[in-house]
């Protein structure tokens, strides 16, 4: 019998919770509180209706997440959030939420296990975010449209698609960057170019981070948010599962983003 507080406790060690610095509405650790031992964990990216009612339908009573409940600071309780949080107090669900500690953890983060899925083998910190590296980077020697169809036949797999800017025929990868979620960014083109990477792999980012990265010779591969950021959650209830004896399954619920 596992109550919340010795899981969260464990988690917010594991993940060094308390010394990585976040957006302020990030919120890690501990959203949403129940009362009874931990039976069954479910691992989403969101926390969303669909996402809350399918933990109910399988009996979960905590609920791993990338992406908490609220990011725009302080929130009138009501609409979708209103029916979301009154599912999870009626059920006796408890949330546990972990961003940016999730992102750059070194064994279950969302980068790590990208570029393990895409056979790349990381060397640095890549992706500044105050006083941490979210990102990783590394070298290789490999064709770069052969990384998009990885990426592709990789965010398929969750629904969506990937793309990228242009790639010239017989182009080569000899120094990459991946940045998960929104990383493509003008930031982390800067920081990409003053590292000379050549090709960056992100989730998602903004138009104009396309025309920048082409302007400056550096394939941008969009691999889709929702996608890129389902591997470090997986992986960190699979942990749980073998740490605590406890049960878990991942919940798939693709944004196409």
């Amino acid at each position: 019998m596992t109550d919340l507080a010795a899981i969260a406790s464990y988690l917010d060690a594991v993940l060094g919770t308390e010394a990585i610095p976040d957006y302020p509405g990030a919120f890690n650790g501990v959203q949403v509180a129940n009362e009874s031992s931990i039976t069954r964990i479910a691992a989403s990216v969101d926390v969303s209706r669909r996402v809350i009612d399918a933990a109910i339908r399988g009996g979960a009573n905590l609920l791993l997440v990338h992406h908490g409940m609220m990011w725009g600071g302080a929130q009138r309780i009501t609409g979708g959030l209103y029916h979301r949080l009154r599912l999870l107090l009626a059920h006796n669900v408890a949330v546990y939420s972990s961003h940016l500690p999730l992102d750059a953890h070194a064994t279950f983060g969302n980068n790590v296990l990208l570029a393990r899925t895409f056979g790349l083998e990381p060397a640095g910190g890549f992706a500044r975010y105050r006083t941490i590296d979210v990102g990783i980077r590394g070298e290789c020697d490999c064709d770069t449209g052969s990384l998009l169809v990885r990426a592709d036949a990789f965010a398929r797999m969750h629904g969506g698609v990937a793309r990228s800017t242009e790639i010239a025929p017989g182009r080569r990868t000899r120094r990459w960057g991946i940045c998960t979620g929104a990383g493509a960014s003008s930031e982390t083109l800067i920081e990409a170019h003053a590292l000379e990477i050549d090709t960056l792999i992100v989730g998602e980012g903004p138009h104009h981070t396309a025309v920048e990265a082409d302007d400056a010779g550096i394939v941008v591969i969009y691999a889709g948010h929702y996608a890129t950021e389902t591997l470090g959650v997986s992986a960190l209830a699979e942990h749980l599962t073998s740490k605590f004896d406890i049960p878990s399954a991942f919940i798939a619920a693709p944004t196409g983003l």
